[in-house]
Order: structure tokens, then sequence, then C-alpha cells
């Protein structure tokens, strides 16, 4: 729920108010599927009540990105959970993965997401897979899905993609292999000068794509959360790696109860 803050409004942002499933951001359409990964997380936060679900669901995502081989992503708590369903914003503030550039820009724009930041959130799709019964996409966009590296942007520029509606009528791309799929709105990065520009400098330098990653997703993760400025950054105990760069070495036992974590999650 990071993605609903609104800078301007000062509204949205990780106040975890996709716990009230009965309602509210719950049943925003791009949030279809995340009450798997909730459920999951559900028994640790049963185990520490004193942690707000917001922080929970930051920490979790981080750590899972660094276990994945991801790049090391700052995290502070201190986030508030909203308190009641009437705190959730107004549907249509998340991605649309069926809009283009301009769309991007006035998504994570009204977060205060530079160009470049944009890209490099938009590679968390190198990391899982799209299902079917939950946002009407199906398919990987790597053929690693549980491995956070760059070739998302690899694949963006090297494969050849081809339009073509899925089995629900839904419009996707898939690649010559017919094996890994793009959405429109990952195809859109190719096609605005400014976007290309940066897809081309992470797919060919992945510690300048983990980076950039891991201050715009600390950004997207304390969106709205001025308190947090204050605060002091612990560590995700994700093992050691070189400054900017991945976890693909070390913290056997953790990573591989995190990837079972994502697989549960993927699918």
């Amino acid at each position: 729920d990071a993605g609903t803050y609104d800078k301007v409004s000062q509204t949205g942002g990780p106040r975890a108010a996709m716990r009230f499933a009965a309602g509210g951001e719950a049943q925003h359409g791009a949030n279809a599927g995340l009450d798997v990964a909730r459920e999951l997380l559900q028994p640790i936060a049963d185990k520490y009540p004193s942690v707000s679900a917001a922080d929970l669901w930051a920490y979790a995502s981080i750590v899972a990105t660094e276990v994945s081989g991801g790049p090391s992503i700052p995290f502070r708590p201190g986030r508030k959970d909203a308190v009641t369903v009437e705190e959730s914003v107004e549907d249509g503030r998340l991605p649309d993965a069926t809009q283009s550039t301009n769309h991007l820009r006035d998504v994570f724009g009204r977060m205060g997401m530079t160009d470049e930041e944009i890209v490099a959130l938009s590679g968390a799709h190198t990391l899982g897979r799209a299902h079917l019964d939950r946002s009407g996409f199906d398919g990987p966009w790597t053929e690693n899905p549980l491995e956070f590296d760059n070739s998302y942007f690899k694949n963006l520029l090297e494969r050849k993609w081809t339009v073509k509606a899925n089995s629900v009528g839904n419009i996707q791309f898939e690649d010559e292999t017919q094996t890994l799929m793009m959405l429109t709105s990952d195809v859109a990065l190719l096609m605005d000068p400014e976007f290309r520009k940066h897809v081309e400098r992470f797919a060919a330098d992945e510690q300048a794509f983990f980076k950039v990653y891991a201050q715009a997703y600390q950004k997207l993760t304390e969106g709205g959360c001025p308190f947090l400025n204050g605060a002091i950054s612990v560590p995700t105990g994700g093992g050691n790696r070189a400054a900017g760069g991945g976890n693909r070495a070390g913290g056997g036992g953790k990573r591989a109860a995190v990837r079972r974590f994502l697989a549960k999650i993927f699918g």
C-alpha cells in the first residue's frame, strides 16, 4: 500500500490499510492476490503484536529482495497502521499494467519519483510472475523468477516481444520462446527515450540498477512517514555483500526459507 502515497495531499502511503479485507484498499484491483502474502506473514504478526503491520510488510519485502540476490535496502521502523477501513484511499492510485508512459509518470510522480526511479522500480518485475486469477495476466518476466537481478531489463531489450491476447482476453506481450511475458506498461519503457536510456543502463550495469532501486524502494516504503527521518536503520541480516551489491553468496538457511516463502506467493 506504500504506492498510494500522494506528496501533495500527504495522504496514502504505508499504513497497512489492506488489513481490512472486507473493503477499502484490500478490494482495489491492483492489490489482487496480495492476500496470499498477508496470510503468510500473519503468524509473524501474531507473534510480535507490538510491530505494526506496515513495518512488517515493508521489512519482509526488503528481506525478500535482499535474500533473493538483490540490493541491501535500509529499513527504518516506525510506520503507523490505519485504524479503520475508512482511512483507505480511493481506488486508482496504483500502477495500471494496461497503461503507458504518461500513466507511469502520473502515478509515480505523485509519490515524488524521477524517471530513473520509475524505471528502477519497474525492474521489480524481475522477481515473481503474473497470475490469471489475480491480475488477469499470466507468466513470468524472467527465466529465474525467484532471483533478483537485472534480467528484466536485458529481456526487454534483447527479446522480440509480440502482442497477444491471453486466455481471458487481456493484452500482454510474449517473447519468441512463448515462455516469458511483458505487460503494456513494461514495453512502454522502450518507447520513451528518457525511460529507455535508463533501461539500457540498467541492462548493462546491474550494480547501477541495484543502487537506484535501493534508493527508490526506501523512498517508496517511507512515503508519507516524516517521523521516520529520526529513526535508526536496523539490519536485515541478509549476509555479507559488497557495497550496493547483491546477496547471492552466503545466508544459505535464510535464503532457502525466503525462497520457499516467495514460491508460495508467486506459485
